[in-house]
């Protein structure tokens, strides 16, 4: 996947973070993978009885289950520590009608019905921009 294609998907995803009311195992899956962690899918057969729903990812030599991260803040935290350690983030909750989130992840806002979607929207963002930013320009090339 090239550098513009990873920056597409990753704004694809803080979109349906943003536009998604519900928290989603498969959205879960999706952010892992785009935020660069080796994942193995659930299996669409059978289960066995300790595989865990949404599947599991890759940390170190241990395989993990997949944490809730668009249902639970402290999972997007924890994702925001391990993968970004210098950026600075902030969340906020919008007074309106309908009860929103604001989030600010390195300087990229992100929203959501929830806290933990609305940290999602603005991680993914900002992993876009930094993808961006190391691509070479024209005269670079």
């Amino acid at each position: 996947m090239t550098s513009a294609d990873q920056r597409h998907h990753l704004l694809a995803l803080a979109r349906r973070c943003e536009t998604t009311g519900r928290p989603d195992r498969n959205l879960d899956v999706d952010i892992y993978e785009a935020l660069g962690f080796t994942v193995r899918r659930k299996p669409a057969g059978p289960l066995a009885p300790r595989t865990p729903p949404g599947g599991i990812y890759q940390q170190g030599s241990l395989w993990k289950a997949i944490g809730r991260i668009s249902a639970e803040i402290d999972v997007a935290v924890a994702v925001i520590r391990q993968k970004a350690p210098d950026w600075h983030w902030s969340l906020q909750s919008v007074a309106s009608e309908e009860q929103t989130y604001e989030a600010l992840v390195a300087g990229c806002s992100g929203q959501g019905a929830l806290a933990s979607l609305a940290l999602c929207a603005a991680l993914l963002k900002a992993f876009a921009r930094s993808r961006s930013e190391q691509q070479p320009t024209q005269a670079e090339r």
